[in-house]
């Protein structure tokens, strides 16, 4: 027999082998298409639509004029009105809104004397890039209909950053880095944990006993939540320590929705182990749900700024609320009471993942 032979023989028997395996072989196309829909689609540098709410004191045609150009510049959408710049500021701690538009009550004479700026923009600079685009906004022309002085020294629009006025990148990075690690993390410890003791033969032992399938299921992962948390306080202290991140809410409040988190990453790995036959699948499978948990939560670009599609889709990932939960907690310092739709989500991912993966997990071998 030749050496093309013996070749060819074993190119046959590779592409056999991936036909067989059926995960492998989607990847292989469903992974390029899915990066190229992520980075040419869902992924826009180009900031629109970031909730914002206005506080109109004055209430002239003036304001109104000046709220109706903000509208058409489409980077904020107003999806809310207050009676005050502490409501403002409230809605800011909550993460209901990016920008917050305060007009005072003299803000017509502030427009025509320009000894002061006569609007505030509140900006949450928890994410460095929403105070890019505000400082857009504060050089956007605006076309009143009545005779106003060409620009002064004063600026029309004044900036007020919140929770990062220096805008470290750190800051904004290190919050949301916990909970990608967290994620990758424990959705692969868990994942090859339960397969590797199929590949091993462990589960015979496990036959013919009587623990049920959740009781190992929970058995398995219960070491985990407590490596959870060890990483949890691990990338505290090291952002502290290292980076001077704050934590300017509760370190009880952060723990509890950590614990969320990693409940709904176990839950999920457990799914996993459910799906596939190898380690080398709970990998690839990890891979899969990592890439668009980085790139639809809100980690790196700002989460409004999204199509409606792409938005739809981080919010089916625990990651997209876990970041939520940090950046309020540690960065605008909110209280758990505040991040509730949050919390109840991630507490309802974990049920029912792991409700499913109970349902799916036998200890029979495959």
């Amino acid at each position: 027999m030749s050496s093309a032979t013996r070749l060819l023989a074993i190119v046959k028997k590779e592409v056999r082998q991936l036909r067989r395996d059926r995960l492998t072989f989607a990847m292989i196309f469903g992974l390029p298409i899915i990066q190229i829909l992520m980075f040419g689609y869902a992924i826009n540098t180009d900031v629109r639509n970031l909730k914002t709410a206005v506080v109109n004191q004055a209430g002239t045609h003036l304001s109104r004029q000046f709220i109706a150009e903000l509208r058409e510049t489409q980077v904020v959408n107003i999806i809310a009105t207050a009676d005050t710049p502490a409501a403002l500021e409230a809605m800011l701690r909550r993460g209901e809104i990016s920008i917050g538009v305060h007009i005072p009550r003299d803000f017509d004479r502030r427009v025509v004397d320009r000894d002061r700026a006569a609007v505030h923009l509140l900006v949450d600079g928890s994410d460095p890039t929403i105070l890019v685009v505000a400082n857009q906004l504060r050089s956007m022309p605006i076309r009143f209909d009545v005779t106003v002085p060409p620009p002064a020294k004063q600026s029309l629009v004044e900036i007020r950053p919140f929770y990062n006025p220096e805008r470290r990148t750190p800051v904004n990075i290190v919050p949301g880095l916990m909970g990608i690690i967290l994620l990758m993390t424990m959705m692969l410890f868990t994942a090859v944990a339960i397969v590797r003791e199929r590949e091993r033969g462990n589960l015979e032992l496990l036959i013919n006993t009587p623990v049920s399938s959740t009781e190992l299921m929970v058995g398995k992962v219960a070491p985990y939540i407590v490596i959870g948390l060890v990483q949890l306080a691990i990338i505290l202290v090291v952002g502290q320590l290292l980076f001077d991140v704050p934590v300017r809410g509760s370190i009880v409040d952060l723990y509890i929705a950590g614990s969320a988190f990693i409940a709904a990453n176990l839950a999920l790995g457990l799914l996993i182990s459910t799906a596939v036959h190898t380690q080398f699948q709970a990998m690839q499978m990890t891979v899969f749900i990592l890439m668009p948990s980085i790139l639809l939560s809100g980690f790196m670009f700002p989460f409004d700024g999204m199509p409606v599609a792409a938005q739809y889709l981080g919010e089916i990932l625990p990651t997209t609320h876990f970041i939520r939960l940090t950046r309020g907690i540690m960065l605008r310092g909110a209280e758990i009471g505040e991040l509730m739709p949050e919390l109840y989500y991630l507490i309802g991912f974990a049920l029912i993942a792991m409700t499913i993966a109970a349902l799916r997990f036998t200890k029979r071998l495959d």
